[in-house]
């Protein structure tokens, strides 16, 4: 049995489900496709998306550390209106 077995993996949810300009989620960091089914997804699945989210979640900090936001990550980087206005 793999040690990932032993442990359930939480869910990086944390509530705010929004989704930038380049389709991650503005609250964990994951991808549409990293979001949908994390329940179903095997337990090494979700195990190569915590890593990857470590990985945004370093980067996106460096960047506001050195005074300048992640374009990839950051919510407010698409300047184009919302057309919807919900």
């Amino acid at each position: 049995m793999d040690q990932l077995e032993l442990f359930d993996l939480p869910n990086p949810c944390i509530g705010v489900c929004q989704s930038n300009n380049r389709g991650y989620c503005v609250g964990c960091l994951r991808s549409r496709d990293e979001r949908f089914g994390w329940h179903d997804k095997p337990v090494a699945e979700r195990a190569r998306i915590l890593k990857l989210l470590e990985q945004r979640r370093a980067r996106r900090d460096a960047a506001r550390l050195a005074g300048k936001p992640d374009s990839n990550l950051e919510a407010d980087a698409d300047p184009t209106p919302d057309l919807f206005g919900f």
